[in-house]
This record gives C-alpha cells, structure tokens and sequence, in this order.
C-alpha cells in the first residue's frame, strides 16, 4: 500500500455531527485485548500528531499557514475523540491502565524483533524491561484493591511478573540521553518504529501525570507518581532518537505518514468488525492530511516528498499485534543493564563513584517506603505471594521468588 499513490478525498469530509464522533465503546469484558491496545495505540497517535501542529503554529508567523495546520488539526482532534470514546465508561483507571503497560510490553517488543538498527534495537529492549516490571507491579495492585482481574485484561498474550525493578529505574538524568537517528541514513521501518515508540510513550506520561493524583488509595497514588518519572525517562530516550535536524515540515510529512502506516495497520489486524470500519475510515482521513502535508513541505520547505522518503511511499511490513513470550523472556535476562550516557553497561563494570548510585540513593531515600516495592510486599503479606501471570518459572532466578521483592538486582553491585 502506498498511500501517495491514493486519490485523497475532499478534505471537508472528515467534519461531521457528534453522533457520529461519539461512537458505542466497545465491551470492556468481551473486547480482545489487542483491539483495547489499538484504541490506546491510536489514541496517542492522534495526540502527538497535534501536539507537533500545535508546536509548529507557535513557531510560524505566516497566518495563512496557520490556518492551513488549524483545518488538518481540527480533523486529527475529531479522530481522537471517535477513537477515545471507544472507551468504556466503567473501565477504571486502573483497568485503563493495564492496557498502557501491555501495549507498552507488546508494542515494543514486536517493533524489537524486526528492527534493523542495532542502536534502536537496544534501547527498545533496554525500556522493554521497565515497562514490563511496571505491569506487574500495577497488576499486583489491582489484585490487591479487588479492582478487576488482570488476566482477563491482558488474556493469553502477555505474562506478568517482575522485570528490572522499578526501584533501579532511577538514572540520572544525563544517562538517559540518546544519540539520534539520522533520516537519511536509516530504512523507512527504523524512522517508523521510533515515531510509534515516542509517540505511544508520550501518551502514557501524559495519562499518568494526569491521573496519578486522581486515584483513590494512597498507595495507588504514590505508584502512578513513581511510574510516572520512569516514563518521563523513557520519552526523553525515545525523543532524543528522532533526527532534530529534520524541518518542521518534514516531520509534519513524517508524522502523517506514521498515522497512515498505523491506520493502515489497524485494518489489517482488527478482528472487530465494527471498530475496522473506523481504522479504515481514518485511514482515507489521514491520506487526505498526508497529501496536505506533502504540499506544505514542497511550498514551506522546498523539498518533495520523495527527498523525506527517498525509498518511496510503500509501507514497509505492517505493525501486527502478536504475543512475544518467548523473546521477551531472552531480554529479561539483560535486568542487571542500567544507563551511561549514550549507551548501557553492567552495574557490574561501574566505579563506585558512578552518578547512577548516588542519585537512585537520593531520589528513593528509603527503598522501603517506594511506593513501587510497598505494593509488592502488601500483596505478598496479604496473599502469601505476589501476583503473576506465567506459563513457566521466572527466567531470571534472582527474580523467581515469589514471597520477597527484589531491590537489589539492576541497583546494587553483586544482586
């Protein structure tokens, strides 16, 4: 599919009535799980591609195009209200937000196996670990409350159990830093899965800075807020890895592109009959903006399209939504790898004096009172061991023991 080749239709055809935006939510407890992830998939999708609008108008002092990035705007913010609202109105927040950390899980280890960048590969998998620790200890949470099951929520795809513990998360700030992906000198699928990644990542900062404080427990609370800084990490990484020497046109090119490609994707994979029909209608929508897009790049930039995608319009393989036990289980073997600038080292092989020990000593304080350790230990206390989803015994025997949480492994030398 290449959707330069594609008539777009008139642009105007994506403004329509409420009834028609608001659509039925789908059923919390009949949905499959991956059709929840493309919802929030998507979502978040629509929100990078306005955020990028918005941050182009405030930079552009031509009104004309301002109007022009307005009208493309305002059809991106109807898409993600048909998209949100696909949202049942009694999935909780917490329900809500296992569904972040399972598309966080599988999203990126499916954009892991295929990625040709070595460099891009590694820090997937590098974030991979975090996210999967963090859907373990939300899901521990839930078990706990008695607020919903979440084996139900995540079905046969996804295990849950512990990964790099969320306590050895903490970096400074300088080691979460990556080098970028030149445009130019990296294949379509690698410019592709960084635009998701950052896109989806962003998402779920922005959905637990909003929500940490409206939880009701005040463990609840202090988990979301902990969570939370770990994702603000992971958008500073993700981020940093898209090319800053790109113009605002090429990437307003790029990022309709992605939305495209992911629509597209959508589609194919949607085992929904109904909720297909909205991923194909976008997907015509969004051909519409990439094409207004492509003008504004060859009026405003002075390039083609063809320049930005030297390889052409095809898409590349589609995102498809497939369990990854197997490999995710190979990468939780590499927990004991933190941050060092540009690059990732064993815990191990650090001095002493490294930045990374003294800045975790001093964000935690006492790792007894992180939230992110509290719940696991209530949960243990309370049910005689943690909650788990697993086909076999943790790969990682450090990780295995289900009456005591880890602090140590990926935090202290030796662990």
């Amino acid at each position: 599919m290449d959707p330069f080749q594609l008539k777009p239709q008139k642009a105007d055809k994506i403004f329509t009535d409420w009834k028609k935006v608001l659509v039925k939510a789908y059923d919390k407890n009949a949905v499959d799980p991956y059709t929840r992830l493309r919802v929030i998939l998507m979502s978040g999708t629509e929100f990078e591609s306005v955020r990028l609008s918005h941050a182009i108008t405030r930079m552009c002092p031509n009104n004309d195009v301002r109007r022009r990035l307005a009208y493309m705007r305002r059809g991106e913010q109807l898409q993600q209200k048909r998209v949100a609202s696909l949202k049942p109105a009694d999935e909780s927040i917490l329900e809500h937000t296992i569904g972040y950390e399972q598309l966080a899980v599988d999203l990126t280890a499916n954009l892991a196996v295929t990625e040709q960048n070595g460099y891009v590969k590694q820090q997937l998998e590098f974030a991979l670990l975090e996210d999967f620790d963090h859907l373990y200890r939300y899901a521990d949470l839930m078990e706990l409350e008695k607020g919903g099951d979440p084996a139900r929520l995540v079905g046969d795809y996804t295990e849950i159990m512990p990964g790099r513990p969320t306590v050895a998360e903490y970096r400074h700030p300088f080691d979460d830093v990556n080098f970028y992906m030149n445009n130019y000198l990296n294949p379509l699928k690698t410019k592709l899965n960084v635009n998701i990644i950052t896109a989806a990542e962003q998402q779920t900062m922005n959905f637990y800075m909003n929500v940490g404080n409206l939880y009701a427990s005040p463990l609840g609370r202090q988990l979301y807020n902990e969570i939370a800084m770990i994702e603000e990490q992971h958008v500073t990484g993700y981020g940093c890895l898209k090319d800053p020497c790109a113009s605002e046109w090429e990437q307003l090119l790029m990022n309709e592109y992605t939305e495209c490609y992911l629509y597209y994707s959508c589609y194919e994979d949607e085992t929904d009959a109904r909720i297909k029909k909205i991923w194909e209608m976008h997907f015509l929508e969004e051909v519409a903006h990439l094409h207004e897009a492509a003008r504004l790049l060859k009026e405003y930039g002075g390039k083609e399209w063809q320049q930005v995608l030297p390889e052409g319009g095809e898409f590349p393989a589609l995102l498809r939504f497939r369990p990854q036990k197997a490999y995710i289980r190979e990468v939780l073997k590499s927990v004991r790898l933190t941050g060092v600038e540009e690059g990732f080292a064993e815990l191990e092989k650090l001095p002493d004096g490294f930045r990374y020990f003294a800045y975790n000593a001093r964000v935690h304080g006492s790792i007894e009172a992180a939230g992110t350790h509290t719940v696991i230990e209530k949960a243990i206390a309370h049910m005689g061991q943690d909650y788990r989803l697993m086909g076999k015994e943790h790969p990682v025997r450090a990780l295995s023991d289900r009456r005591r949480d880890n602090t140590d492994v990926g935090r202290v030398k030796g662990a």
